[in-house]
């Protein structure tokens, strides 16, 4: 099968092992953080952490939109499913996680609330064509790679004069998160994280391109390479940034040249720029507030923003007791880390946002077995 089989040849997994060998300096370490989560899955899934030498540790980090959603934002959203006469809908990941009080969207609506999971904006149009009596919510949710259709609904909304169709934007953005992990002071009681390089984003960047990370690297003096999600991607991206951390460089270089170039799709970027705008800030799980790191709608399309429709209730809201969730975002703690892992909270029992999106760091721990070993043990200490 074209570009996927040829990404996953043993023998060549091997050339790149041996070369990523004889070019990391045993006298070094070489810290790489893997932004988004595919690549997370992608290095348990094919053993990949195994293919390399001990000096060569990837850090995981926040590129799961899912998990880097706040806990406030999570709970605005079960108080508008609940809301008399809306209709919510949102993508499968977001059903399961846990808000204050471990409220979920799919406790709500056990509860009651109409609350429907699409696969894309196009269900949700299609929900309020059928629905002109109710009001139909889009809880939008993710990086640069799902701003097009948010934006194109909302244009095809207002071109239908749909009336009964909002969103509820959540897009945030992958430059700025990168230029925050690499500059924001360490957390009370935690080690500063030590990075040396990034495996950026790759599904992202075929939307925005490479040239945007490019101010971080050359200001932060960090190397980043754009990574495909094949295994034979990650490697050969990280013999990529190995050889510029050795050489003292730090710009961005593309390894996932089928599918992302410099510019991106300048089309989708109109489309997107045309319906949406940068916020001030916002927040992140993990990360804190980040300036200029997400999205909102224009004023020229405010009668599809489900935050100025609604009113939405001031509330104290509270991650899970106990969840390493923020921490593992930030690179500074791993799953096995977290008191949870394995014993409370399972797939099954989540009880944080890594552990029920398909992307997050603690979903690749379990799902591929790699560490239940470790968790097993905690288990039995608890016990």
């Amino acid at each position: 099968m074209k570009y996927i089989s040829e990404f996953r040849d043993g023998k060549l997994a091997k050339k790149l092992a041996m070369a990523i060998t004889q070019e990391a300096d045993p006298a070094r370490l070489y810290h790489l953080m893997e932004f988004c989560g595919g690549h997370t899955h992608a290095i348990f899934r094919y053993g990949v952490q195994d293919l390399v030498p001990g000096n060569v540790t990837y850090v995981h980090g926040p590129g799961c939109p899912v998990c880097v959603l706040p806990v406030r934002r999570l709970d605005d959203a079960v108080e508008l499913a609940l809301t008399e006469g809306v209709i919510l809908t949102t993508y499968g990941d977001m059903m399961r996680v846990p808000g204050t009080r471990q409220k979920s969207l799919i406790k709500a609506k056990a509860e009651g609330a109409d609350i429907r999971m699409v696969y894309s904006t196009q269900d949700s149009l299609q929900i309020a064509r059928d629905n002109p009596d109710r009001q139909v919510l889009f809880f939008a949710i993710g990086f640069e790679t799902t701003t097009p259709p948010t934006a194109v609904a909302i244009l095809q909304a207002q071109a239908e004069g749909l009336k009964n169709f909002t969103v509820f934007c959540n897009h945030v953005l992958t430059p700025p998160a990168i230029a925050h992990i690499v500059q924001a002071p360490a957390e009370p009681g935690e080690d500063p994280v030590r990075i040396d390089g990034f495996l950026g984003p790759s599904h992202v960047s075929s939307v925005i391109g490479w040239a945007p990370y490019e101010p971080a690297a050359r200001n932060f003096r960090k190397p980043i390479v754009i990574a495909g999600f094949e295994p034979l991607d990650v490697m050969q991206s990280t013999l990529m940034l190995i050889r510029q951390i050795n050489a003292g460089r730090h710009e961005v270089e593309n390894q996932y040249t089928r599918v992302v170039t410099r510019g991106g799709n300048e089309k989708a970027q109109a489309l997107v720029a045309r319906v949406l705008e940068l916020r001030d800030e916002f927040e992140w799980r993990g990360l804190g507030t980040v300036p200029e790191s997400a999205l909102k709608i224009r004023e020229a399309f405010a009668d599809f923003d489900a935050e100025k429709r609604f009113a939405v209730t001031p509330k104290q809201s509270r991650e899970v007791k106990s969840c390493e969730c923020p921490a593992i975002l930030r690179g500074v703690k791993k799953p096995v880390d977290c008191k949870l892992f394995g014993t409370v909270c399972t797939p099954e029992n989540p009880m944080g946002a890594c552990m029920v999106s398909s992307e997050g760091a603690c979903a690749a721990y379990w799902t591929y077995g790699r560490k239940r070993a470790a968790a097993q043990t905690q288990k039995e200490k608890a016990a």
